[in-house]
C-alpha cells in the first residue's frame, strides 16, 4: 500500500502542465525603434463561462473593472511615447485594466499605479480609458493572449481570451 501510495503522489508531482497556476506572459513589440512590453499571467477558460453575469469576472471585487489577466496586475512597459487609441501614454510603466460593463463594448484602462496585486484597482490613478474594437472570435481561445502588432510608428495591442477579441491602434510619439 506505502508503494502504491509513493507511486501515485510521484505522479502527480511529475505530470506537467497538471496545475490550476496561470503562467506568467510577456507580449512585446517594437514602435517608433523603441520597446514596448505587456506582462501578465494567462488565466484558462477551463470550461466556465468567463465573461457571462455569473461568471468569475462578476465575482471580482472590482467589477466591471477587471486587471485584464490573473494574479498580479497586467503591466505596461513602453520606452516610446505612445498614443494609445486617442489617450497620449508617456513613456514608461503603467497598470492595464479593462473595464466590462458592456461586454460587447470594452474600454481598455491604463493605470499609473504599477507593482500592485490585480485586484488593487483606483481609479484615481487612471491614466485614461480608451474604447477596443471588439471582434468575435471564429473559435474559442482557452487562455488570454495579448499580442503587439506594429509596422513602423503604428501598431495595435490585441487581447483575446474565451470568445472575445479586444484591440486598439497604437501609435509611436
Amino acid at each position: 500500500m506505502k508503494t502504491l501510495l509513493a507511486i501515485a503522489t510521484a505522479a502527480l508531482v511529475l505530470l506537467p502542465g497538471q496545475s490550476a497556476k496561470a503562467a506568467a506572459v510577456t507580449a512585446s513589440g517594437t514602435i517608433a525603434g523603441k520597446p514596448i512590453t505587456i506582462k501578465y499571467t494567462a488565466p484558462s477558460v477551463r470550461g466556465r463561462k468567463v465573461f457571462s453575469p455569473a461568471g468569475p469576472m462578476a465575482k471580482d471585487p472590482n467589477y466591471p473593472v477587471w486587471r485584464a489577466g490573473a494574479d498580479t496586475s497586467t503591466t505596461l512597459h513602453t520606452e516610446a511615447d505612445l498614443k494609445i487609441g486617442n489617450l497620449t501614454v508617456p513613456k514608461g510603466d503603467y497598470s492595464l485594466y479593462v473595464d466590462l460593463k458592456d461586454v460587447d463594448h470594452w474600454q481598455l484602462i491604463v493605470n499609473k499605479q504599477t507593482g500592485q496585486w490585480g485586484l488593487t484597482y483606483e481609479q484615481k490613478q487612471d491614466l485614461g480609458r480608451v474604447p477596443m474594437t471588439m471582434s468575435k472570435l471564429a473559435a474559442p481561445v482557452e487562455v488570454l493572449k495579448y499580442t503587439i502588432t506594429t509596422s513602423g510608428n503604428t501598431g495595435k495591442i490585441t487581447l483575446e481570451w474565451e470568445n472575445y477579441s479586444a484591440s486598439v491602434n497604437i501609435e509611436g510619439k
